[in-house]
């Protein structure tokens, strides 16, 4: 297999950091199109007897952190949440804990793709799960048909300190069950029991309330396709605990990002 061809393949890993990383959709793509451009100018980056993920993971690394690609790119400085470039969460141990949590890379791994020994690498984790879990407990609507799965979450989401305000396993329940107690976010499966879509479901809610949505999904590979909207925050099936954590906490942040901004554009 061609190291183009390797690229490819680890593309909608890539794609689902960075829109982790970003908040968004839109400058999560423009920075991993940065990334492409930047392998397209210099083919030496990658080699194919490395390892082509980390190398790839490490090209990004370098365009993210680089303030030339903000000044370069309009599209990109227009949607990044300025939170992230001020640093009122700090930017390292974010991308750290998502590159261990979310993406599942080794210490090794973490260390070679941001620059740091595996020292640093444990004590940026650990600083990013304090900052990333202040102040961020939220009602939590799971919808998911499998009951097994279902139970897990629950463990989980109440683990971290958030309240479960129900199970749905259809569109229908979701609907009732967030129409009794509006959610601060929703955990949602995109196949469900009855044949209907955890996508649908979360259209109809985001009708009535705006709410942060984390898709579950067996094969999220099919979702990040660039070829239509796509989910924001995304964690594949069978999920880590750790990546739950991660992705709760970004999706949690990015939301309290915007009210804060919001609050500030209505006072100013």
């Amino acid at each position: 297999m061609s190291t183009a061809q390797l690229v490819v393949q680890h593309l909608p890993y890539l794609r689902r950091y960075a829109r982790a990383l970003t908040g968004s959709q839109m400058a999560g793509d423009a920075y991993v199109a940065a990334t492409l451009e930047t392998l397209v100018s210099e083919p030496e980056t990658i080699g194919p007897s490395g390892n082509v993920k980390v190398e790839l993971f490490q090209v990004f690394t370098r365009i993210w952190n680089s303030l030339s690609v903000n000044g370069r790119s309009e599209q990109i400085q227009r949607d990044l949440p300025a939170e992230v470039r001020l640093g009122q969460i700090t930017p390292l141990p974010r991308q750290a804990f998502l590159l261990s949590c979310l993406e599942g890379f080794g210490e090794e791994e973490v260390s070679q793709i941001l620059d740091v020994d595996t020292k640093t690498v444990r004590e940026l984790v650990d600083e990013a799960g304090r900052e990333l879990a202040a102040d961020m407990a939220t009602d939590i609507l799971i919808i998911e048909d499998e009951p097994l799965i279902a139970m897990d979450l629950e463990a989980l989401v109440e683990g971290l300190g958030h309240n479960v305000t129900g199970v749905a396993r259809t569109r229908t329940e979701a609907v009732k069950l967030a129409s009794a107690k509006q959610p601060g976010l929703i955990l949602a499966d995109i196949q469900l029991a009855d044949g209907s879509s955890g996508l649908d479901a979360v259209n109809d809610l985001l009708k009535a309330f705006e709410v942060p949505v984390i898709f579950i999904t067996a094969y999220p590979e099919r979702f990040l396709t660039g070829e239509r909207p796509e989910p924001a925050f995304l964690i594949a099936k069978p999920f880590q605990p750790a990546n739950v954590s991660a992705v709760i906490s970004q999706a949690l942040f990015f939301q309290q990002s915007a009210r804060r901004r919001e609050t500030r554009a209505a006072t100013a």
